[in-house]
Parts: C-alpha cells; structure tokens; sequence
C-alpha cells in the first residue's frame, strides 16, 4: 500500500542507534508497499555536503541539505528518513517548517553508555581532548522539547525501539495499521542485522 509521503527525522547524539533503527524502519515499511528512502548523516556529509566541516554554520548547512531533499522526496510521496545528529533545535525546527509532513525521533541515550559501547573509542578520545567540536562532549545537543516519538536504547532493544515507532506512525495514521501480529518480525531484525553489516555500521 502506497501512501503520502512523509519525513522522518531520527536525532540524537552518534552511536544512539539512529541508523539502524532507520534501516529497520526501511525494511518495515518497505515490506508494506511504501516508497522509502534513507539519508544518513555520515553518507550524506561523504556526499552531498563533502567539504563541510564541524562548525555551526556548516552544521546548519548540512542539516537544511538533508531537509531539502527529504521535502522534495516526502512531495512525491516517498517517506524520506534521516539519521542525522543535527545538534540544534531551530535547524531542526526550521526543517519542519519547511516540510508538509514531519515526524521527529528522539533517538536518546545517556553519554556514559555511548562511550561504552563505542567501539572506535571517539567518546573517549573527545573526553580526553584529542577530538575536537565532538558533539555531546565540547560542542552542544540540544535534546528535543516534544519530538513525536522518543525512543531510549538503552533501556530497550532495537527491535522494541522499532516496533514503537511503527505503532506510532499508525497512531498517528501516516502508515496503515498491519494484518500481522506484531507488525515487525524477527526475520526483518535478522535483515536488518545482515544489511548494516554490509554496510559496516555493525
């Protein structure tokens, strides 16, 4: 089933979950007939926006990139998701604004449990000063004041954080409700799991 399209804009600081909830959330609604698109922060910045840097002015430029085209896929009825950091609430702001249909996705997790889990060990470097303007240590986040779906990762899995954005998106009626139990399989984890290492996010 086809239906009108949509932005959903996943924020949070690097190493929430923002992009494999977001390839998750593909895959769900890809099985369901929606046209769906996915622009990640980091893919994006290699890209559409190579040669931005880490300043505010640079950041914004990003981010209104990323909106841009999320707008004009969301206006041909394609649900357009972004995994972005995009740090600033009047960015963020801004781009809703400027799009028809928007739904934000507070991907939030505490600064303590990305460090530990951050294989590359960047948290750590950027506490310790060899990583500068790192999001979340030396540069700001500011959270979401009433984003539409807010998700903990690390209080739930990947696949309850899933689950509950594709409840609310059926609350909300963006996406009709599913005829399966739970809307979202093991078997599309499973996809989801082969597909990100692919990819090299797991």
């Amino acid at each position: 089933m086809e239906g009108k399209g949509l932005t959903l804009w996943f924020t949070g600081l690097s190493g929430a979950g923002k992009t494999t909830l977001a390839r998750m959330i593909e895959i769900e609604l890809r099985n369901r007939g929606h046209k769906v698109e996915v622009l990640d922060g980091d893919v994006v910045r290699t890209n559409l926006s190579k040669g931005l840097g880490f300043s505010k002015e640079d950041r914004d430029t990003n981010i209104r990139r990323i909106g841009f085209v999320c707008n004009l896929l969301a206006r041909n009825d394609v649900i357009a998701i972004a995994a972005a950091i995009s740090p600033y609430r009047d960015m963020r702001d801004e781009v809703r604004r400027d799009t028809s249909a928007f739904v934000e996705v507070f991907v939030k997790c505490p600064i303590d449990v990305l460090a530990e889990r951050d294989v590359k060990g960047l948290y750590k470097k950027a506490m310790a000063g060899e990583i500068k303007h790192f999001t979340g240590i030396d540069d700001p986040y500011e959270e979401p004041l009433a984003p539409e779906i807010l998700v903990e990762t690390d209080k739930e899995t990947p696949e309850q954080s899933a689950r509950r954005i594709i409840a609310r998106l059926e609350e909300l009626q963006y996406i009709t409700a599913s005829s399966e139990p739970d809307g979202y399989s093991d078997e599309d984890a499973e996809e989801v799991r082969r597909r990100l290492e692919a990819l090299g996010y797991v």
